[in-house]
Parts: structure tokens; C-alpha cells; sequence
């Protein structure tokens, strides 16, 4: 073979100077085309694993700060039942005084007055039985 005038279906490579032919030349292709392609692959597969995990640390992060938060609003909603415990025992106590108070003083006026009780109770009944009646 006369390596002047190439073949037309070898083509020469160009360190060795030596005709390759177009299969050969295709099987490398190939080899370089799959290792790119392994890499590629290899290189998808570390940013997937690197991205997984910043989103782990992400939702970590997040369930921590939703922990944190929902103990500061369970503390602050306890402290607020906490008040209004108080202010309605509170207002209870007072309410209470003031019932009995109350209950005391008319006790009182009617020992004081029992001819205006006895006779203002039966003007009441009579009253009521009167509009009663009328339905």
C-alpha cells in the first residue's frame, strides 16, 4: 500500500502517521463519546447528591425554627390563659362581695320594713297572675 495517495476509506492519524481506518476511527469516537458520557453522568449524579443535601439541611433548619416558634406561641398563649385566669378569679372574688352585699342589705331593709316587703310582694303576685292570666 502506498501511504502517498490515502485510501479513500483510511484516514491517517496524525501522531504516527500511520492510515486508521474509519472503524477504528469511530470505535475511539465511541470510547470518548461513552467516557464523556460516564462523566457527565458521574458529574449530574454528585450535584443530585449535593443538592439532596442542602435541602435536608434546609427542612433541618426549618423544623427547628417551626419548633421554636410554635414553643414561643404555646408559651405566650399559656401566659395569656395564665391572665385571664387570674382577672376572672378576680372579677369573681368581686362579684361574689357584691352579691352578698347585696344580700345583706336586703336582708336588713326588710327586717327594718316588713309591712312595705309583705305588702310591695303581694302587689307583685297580683300583677303577675293578672297578665297571666290575660293569655
Amino acid at each position: 500500500m502506498d501511504y502517498a495517495t490515502p485510501n479513500p476509506g483510511a484516514v491517517k492519524d496524525e501522531e504516527n502517521e500511520v492510515p486508521v481506518s474509519n472503524t477504528s476511527k469511530a470505535a475511539e469516537l465511541s470510547k470518548a463519546a461513552a467516557e464523556k458520557a460516564r462523566l457527565a453522568a458521574q458529574e449530574v449524579q454528585n450535584k443530585a447528591t449535593q443538592l439532596k443535601s442542602a435541602a435536608s439541611d434546609k427542612a433541618q433548619q426549618f423544623k427547628g425554627y417551626a419548633g421554636e416558634k410554635a414553643t414561643a406561641i404555646k408559651d405566650g398563649a399559656s401566659a395569656k390563659a395564665h391572665d385571664v385566669k387570674v382577672a376572672a378569679g378576680e372579677k369573681y372574688e368581686q362579684s361574689k362581695a357584691k352579691a352578698q352585699d347585696l344580700h345583706q342589705s336586703s336582708e336588713a331593709y326588710i327586717r327594718q320594713n316588713p309591712t312595705k316587703c309583705v305588702l310591695g310582694a303581694f302587689g307583685v303576685g297580683l300583677l303577675v297572675g293578672l297578665l297571666a292570666r290575660r293569655r
